[in-house]
Order: structure tokens, then sequence, then C-alpha cells
């Protein structure tokens, strides 16, 4: 049941990735999707030949999908509602809207596994926590660093700040308080919680005091 749910969601990512690279490709006649999509699967390669979960339980794995798809939700959502082209305004909406629809998926098998492989709302939280400090890893770097040639090599702080300079300003609150309230009720707590309230304000607090970091790094440097 999972794997045939797992696959039709894994074709409607690869759709999001051909519908963004189109229209990049048609916004800026110097960018070439193809050759940068090439370039990142030089960088960073997923170690697909894992046989173990590092999470430690399909119920970790299916929780930290959550984050990812919270993320990837309030990410288009955001770039939605901050520019003005009503292509990519569409495309944005519309791939929000599927992320959303595949966060519920993996909530839904979240909780089946939970039946069979418990874990504890701490134990929830310290996956959602480790799992959205990955953002700041190889595979967003690598991907701005292979979308946005530069003439030196690949810095994977270098461009994970960049990245996050840009994304971080997309934001507002609403969108952070979405995705605080998708990614608390992964942990297994109400919306209107005052642990979920207590969540989607730290998260405000860190990823504004981040990004004030990042542009007054770059204004300094």
């Amino acid at each position: 049941m999972f794997q045939s749910a797992a696959a039709t969601w894994a074709q409607e990512e690869e759709q999001h990735g051909i519908a963004l690279g189109r229209w990049a490709d048609l916004a800026d006649s110097t960018f070439d999707f193809d050759a940068a999509f090439t370039h990142f699967k030089d960088l960073y390669r997923i170690p697909v030949d894992a046989t173990h979960s590092v999470l430690g339980s399909r119920s970790g794995e299916l929780c930290a999908r959550c984050v990812v798809e919270s993320g990837t939700s309030s990410f288009n959502s955001a770039i939605r509602d901050a520019v003005d082209e009503p292509v990519l305004q569409a495309i944005c909406r519309r791939i929000a809207s599927d992320e959303y629809r595949h966060y519920q998926l993996f909530a839904r098998h979240l909780a089946r596994y939970q039946t069979l492989e418990p874990l504890t709302v701490w134990q929830r939280l310290k996956v959602v926590v480790s799992r959205f400090k990955e953002t700041s890893d190889d595979e967003l770097a690598s991907a701005y660093h292979a979308g946005n040639p530069r003439e030196d090599s690949y810095n994977c702080k270098r461009a994970s700040n960049a990245y996050a300079k840009l994304a971080m300003a997309l934001y507002t609150r609403d969108h952070v308080r979405t995705a605080g309230r998708m990614m608390a009720k992964a942990v297994g707590l109400a919306p209107e919680a005052w642990l979920t309230r207590v969540f989607t304000r730290v998260l405000w607090w860190g990823i504004a005091l981040k990004g004030r970091k990042l542009r007054a790094s770059i204004v300094t440097h």
C-alpha cells in the first residue's frame, strides 16, 4: 500500500522539478536546467544502496518526510506570494498544494506505523529538529551552487549561506506558522497546543535571526 503511494509521490516530485526547470529555461536564456541538474548530480549523490534507516524506524522516516513536505509546501507558498510573474505564481501554487497533499500522505502512514513502531512525542520532536537542521547540508548547498555557477569551486558553507540568505527573505510569519503547525502535528501535538505555539515562535525567531545575521555578513564582507 505505501510503496504504491510512494511511487506516485516520486513521479509528482520529478514533475515539480521539470516544471520549474522549464520555467527557468524560458525566463532566463542564459540558464540551462539540464546542465545545472547534471552538475548537481556530480556534486551530490543520494546513498541509494543504504539497507537500514538512518532514523531507526519506518515511523522515524515518515516523520522526517512530514518535515520535508512541510518545508517544501511553505517554501513554494512563500515564492508564490513574493513574486509578480503569473506563470511562476501558478506553478508554485500547484506545487505547494501537491506538497501539502504529500504531507498528508506521509502523516497518514506515520499514524499507521505508529501502531507498529511507536515513537514518543519527544522522539518524534528529535527527528523533526534533526531533519530541519539538515537544510544546511550538502544537498541544498549543492543544488544552489549548480544552479548559480561561480568561477570558484564548490564550498558547502558558502553555498548554504547564500541560499539561506535568499530563501529566508521570502518567508513571512504566516508561512512559518503554517509550516510549524504541520511539523508539530507530525510530532503528535495539537495545532493550538501551547507547545505548538512555542515551537512555531521559536522557528520564526530562528529564521528571522539567521536571516539578519546572513544579510549582515554579506554587507560587512
